[in-house]
């Protein structure tokens, strides 16, 4: 069964930083194409702040550009976010999605984690 767990998520104050992982069971990222990271404020949709391909390719949004890098830590089997100099804005649970084929699926999201960033 294919899961992924994020974890890393907590309370921050503005200015801060934070390492966010997403652990994936298996041999997942072995098969999928792309992972990324989505945050979703309340009362808001979820919305993409970085990707990552397997293979190397990255795309962030313009929030997240220049202050959050994705990696993969082929070791540890984890797909992390590294965010930097985070924002009040940058609050909400950030989850984690595998897609393992653009066209064709299938997706798997984590169940989230929160972080909230408050002085």
């Amino acid at each position: 069964q294919v899961q992924l767990v994020e974890s890393g998520g907590g309370l921050v104050q503005p200015g801060g930083s934070l390492r966010l992982s997403c652990a994936a069971s298996g041999n997942l990222l072995s098969s999928i194409n792309n992972i990324g990271w989505y945050r979703q404020a309340p009362g808001t949709q979820r919305e993409l702040v970085a990707r990552i391909i397997v293979g190397g390719e990255k795309e962030y949004s313009d929030s997240a550009g220049g202050r959050f890098t994705v990696s993969i830590d082929r070791d540890k089997n984890t797909v992390d976010l590294q965010m930097y100099k985070l924002k009040p804005e940058d609050t909400g649970v950030y989850y984690c999605e595998a897609v393992v084929n653009p066209s064709r699926g299938p997706i798997y999201w984590g169940q989230g984690t929160q972080v909230t960033v408050s002085s």
